[in-house]
């Protein structure tokens, strides 16, 4: 007999592969039950009913106007169930801590302007790891966002908070000489993303999930997973001979050496792995889609033909060339200079 809990909340979620999941709150307004492994605990647990007497032994306040109903309500919401699993998880460790730190702040409370003053000190308390100081504050802001335009608010006085973390970038390119040492000691896995993301630009989670339904021989379509923009990218003759050699042993395009689906973190393991091998050090995955546009802007491509191809705005295009990837742009000035004087060679 399955014995009722008074006061949980759930909250229903269907995926896109159809499979119906729960969100099981100790009450509205508070804590996720979740499993030892951090997943959501799911209705007929064995567990729950202790995870719901633990989380609801200390209760005496009635949450229903406090900082924790508005993050229940967030989590609830479709702003936070149409991000990926990956991006709810990393969201969920933040607003655990947002809870347990601000949770029992009355609704008029967390509008008042000194409380920007608290929340910013909490933030500060994390300076020596500035990521996840600013990865603290700007989950605040988007919760504090959510509750404002529902109206459960007048203000988010946690806009703007400007950032701890700053990281000079201008360096962060992947050189031949980088892209050599590397494809001398990876896997042939691992060398495979690597050409894959060279060749298109696009971003880690949404390369290890292309299907090879998406080549046709002659385009690779790939429809960003964080934007929604849909891009069909022209393959080149180094990518096509590649991809026209590579044996299809799953429905995807990448896949490990065991020939199955890289999971997110298990690419990692590996890619970093290979990076250690290689002695390659401050560079990420993620700056071979920036090496991307660098390598097209060298090509002599312009903005939009390399926006058309990596799915980055105009504006994020010329961004990148002009403050992050400095080392291509004094390339692409000699390149310039380089025509200038072949031009006026002509004249004469």
């Amino acid at each position: 007999m399955r014995v009722k809990l008074k006061g949980l909340m759930k909250v229903k979620k269907t995926l896109a592969s159809g499979k119906t999941i729960y969100y099981c709150y100790a009450w509205r307004g508070g804590p996720l039950l979740k499993t030892k492994s951090g997943e959501p605990m799911q209705p007929g647990d064995p567990m729950l009913h202790r995870a719901f007497a633990d989380a609801t032994k200390d209760r005496h306040v009635d949450p229903s106007d406090t900082m924790a109903a508005l993050i229940t309500e967030y989590r609830a919401s479709a702003d936070f169930l149409s991000k990926s699993e990956k991006t709810r998880r990393e969201y969920d460790r933040y607003l655990d801590l947002i809870r347990k730190k601000f949770g029992d702040r009355p609704i008029d409370v967390i509008q008042h302007p000194k409380q920007r003053g608290r929340f910013k000190e909490w933030r500060d308390s994390m300076a020596e790891k500035p990521r996840t100081a600013d990865y603290a504050w700007t989950t605040l802001a988007r919760v504090l966002s959510f509750a404002k335009d529902r109206g459960r608010i007048a203000v988010n006085i946690a806009e703007k908070g400007g950032r701890l973390y700053s990281a000079d970038r201008t360096e962060n390119i992947w050189t031949a000489e980088h892209l050599a040492a590397l494809e001398d000691v990876a896997s042939a896995e691992v060398r495979a993303a690597l050409m894959l993301a060279l060749w298109t630009g696009q971003r880690k989670g949404d390369l290890l999930v292309t299907p090879w339904s998406a080549y046709d021989g002659n385009t690779i379509k790939v429809k960003q997973s964080k934007t929604g923009a849909r891009v069909n990218i022209p393959v080149g003759k180094d990518l096509k001979m590649m991809l026209d050699g590579m044996t299809k042993h799953s429905p995807v395009i990448l896949t490990n050496t065991r020939h199955k689906p890289w999971t997110s973190d298990g690419f990692d393991t590996s890619w970093q792995k290979a990076v250690k091998k290689a002695k390659i050090e401050g560079l990420t995955f993620h700056d071979l889609r920036g090496t991307a546009v660098t390598r097209l802007a060298l090509a002599g491509c312009n903005n939009s033909q390399i926006a058309s191809i990596t799915g980055h705005s105009l504006r994020d295009v010329d961004a990148i060339l002009d403050a992050h990837y400095l080392g291509g742009r004094n390339e692409l000035a000699a390149q310039a200079i380089a025509k200038l004087e072949d031009f006026q060679g002509k004249k004469k």
